[in-house]
């Protein structure tokens, strides 16, 4: 069980205050529970001590100063707004988000309005949108999607989504226009058998809604089941790429 002084103490540390030695030594001194935790890891860090020292490889350098360097990369383009802009499609208008890193976000807009729209972006993406003028290579992608219901996924970026979504996403991308799969399916596929409900899930916050196409999934038994635009929009998307329910 975990000892809600010690959360208050982690919550202090990761708003970047350092909690004083002497207060957590009093806390120590009274609390049972951590009494007990502290004799267990005492004993690990022990046994630790004990093994000898190891060389580290020399392959691990690199590997940290790549990490580091990604790492101050993503803090950067995490301050800088994505771009937002309303495009015309043939379901309507479109909100598509970017960043020099790819397309960030895909959405329908029916309302065509930006204040709207940004809100939208910014509460699926968590990060702030300016409004801006779609550049050539994001009206190509979009133009290029309606003429052939597949989108070059080098000028995407999911780089926001954990490992798992971005493989259900991906996975998704490989199911042909105008035909669909199962949450199932895409669960075994990506190696993860009991995560069909995971799948939903992802499928509900892709941000990529049309370009990574969870309207080609189902449920186990062939039916459209949910879509964050309804169900009829999701069927009609179908029936543009030329789905037909008899297959």
């Amino acid at each position: 069980m975990r000892c809600c002084d010690v959360e208050a103490l982690w919550d202090e540390m990761r708003e970047g205050s350092e909690p004083r030695n002497d207060r957590v030594l009093a806390h120590l001194r009274r609390c049972r529970d951590c009494q007990d935790m502290y004799r267990q890891f005492e004993g690990v860090a022990y046994c630790l001590s004990c093994l000898p020292i190891v060389e580290p490889p020399r392959s691990l350098v690199p590997r940290i100063l790549d990490h580091i360097k990604s790492s101050v990369r993503s803090r950067r383009l995490a301050a800088v707004p994505d771009a937002v802009a309303l495009l015309d499609s043939p379901l309507g208008p479109l909100a598509i988000g970017w960043r020099e890193t790819g397309i960030t976000f895909v959405g329908l807009a029916p309302d065509g309005d930006y204040e709207a729209v940004r809100a939208l972006v910014e509460r699926r993406l968590r990060r702030p949108t300016r409004i801006a003028e779609a550049p050539e290579w994001v009206r190509a992608a979009v133009h290029k999607f309606f003429q052939t219901w597949r989108v070059d996924s080098s000028v995407l970026d999911i780089s926001g989504l954990s490992d798992f979504e971005r493989a259900a996403l991906l996975k998704a991308a490989e199911i042909p226009p105008g035909e669909v799969r199962s949450y199932g399916w895409i669960a075994r596929e990506i190696g993860h058998p009991h995560a069909a409900r995971a799948v939903g899930q992802a499928m509900a916050r892709n941000p990529l809604a049309l370009f990574f196409p969870c309207h080609r999934v189902v449920d186990a038994n062939g039916d459209l089941h949910n879509y964050g635009y309804g169900v009829e929009i999701k069927a009609r998307i179908l029936t543009m790429e030329g789905y037909r329910a008899s297959r």
